[in-house]
């Protein structure tokens, strides 16, 4: 068996390579990446069918390099570990997992015994486990935000990047009215949509629902970085048409 270990920690690292061994005595091969672009590279060359893989990483995220994976062999079984329970993670994953896939997602402040029985069910056994906090979370974020679609998940994406009305119906194909509706329902959604008369001045619609969208973790450092780097993306393979910012 050969399992890749994306971790930027040594410490975690080596942590995780001896309990690797320890379960799997002489009968496994470990390959070890520092941050997610080495991790996309040696996933691509070694093709594992096992990943140990840490959301926060250097170069690229732990989504990215999942993603990337997925893309060439959607049955690798992921294990993603992470100090952080953001739902902006649990969102990130849940929306790549392909149907059917065996993935995990566990914390870093799991206990050892935690973490060889996550081994052992996702490598192994070829089930799903999920830490309970996170599970936990994924019924929270099912509840407050089952009615929240994905164009609406976009323009608060849009709108933390700074985007204007005229940018965002540019960049996902709608009318500036379209992108404005969007926007109302996103407001109406994080519960700022009866806010139209006294309440009126007290807040900025925009900045008010990604305060709110950062203060429950639906949006976090590494979301927006990943984004930033889509929307210039963007910007790049527009150009040759028009300016979309103008």
């Amino acid at each position: 068996m050969q399992v890749l270990i994306a971790e930027d920690d040594g410490l975690h690292r080596a942590y995780v390579r001896t309990m690797i061994e320890q379960i799997w005595r002489g009968d496994v091969e470990v390959v070890e990446a520092g941050d997610g672009d080495d991790a996309i590279r040696l996933a691509a060359e070694h093709a594992p069918r096992c990943v140990v893989l840490d959301l926060q990483l250097p170069k690229a995220t732990g989504i990215e390099v999942a993603r990337a994976i997925w893309s060439r062999r959607a049955d690798t079984q992921i294990l993603f570990w992470s100090n952080f329970a953001d739902e902006a993670y649990v969102r990130g994953v849940a929306r790549i997992v392909p149907p059917g896939s065996v993935y995990g997602y566990l914390l870093k402040s799991s206990s050892e015994e935690g973490m060889r029985s996550a081994l052992q069910g996702v490598f192994r056994d070829g089930h799903c486990i999920i830490d309970r906090e996170i599970r936990g979370i994924q019924h929270r974020v099912g509840d407050r935000l089952a009615g929240l679609t994905d164009g609406e998940y976009e323009s608060l994406i849009d709108i933390a990047l700074g985007l204007t009305d005229k940018t965002i119906a540019l960049r996902r194909g709608l009318s500036t009215r379209g992108a404005q509706s969007r926007l109302q329902h996103l407001y109406d959604k994080l519960g700022l949509g009866d806010a139209g008369s006294d309440g009126a001045s007290v807040f900025n619609s925009r900045t008010r629902a990604v305060c709110l969208a950062v203060a429950r973790g639906l949006i976090n450092a590494d979301v927006l970085r990943r984004e930033q780097r889509a929307f210039d993306a963007w910007l790049v393979a527009d150009s040759g048409s028009s300016d979309p910012t103008a």
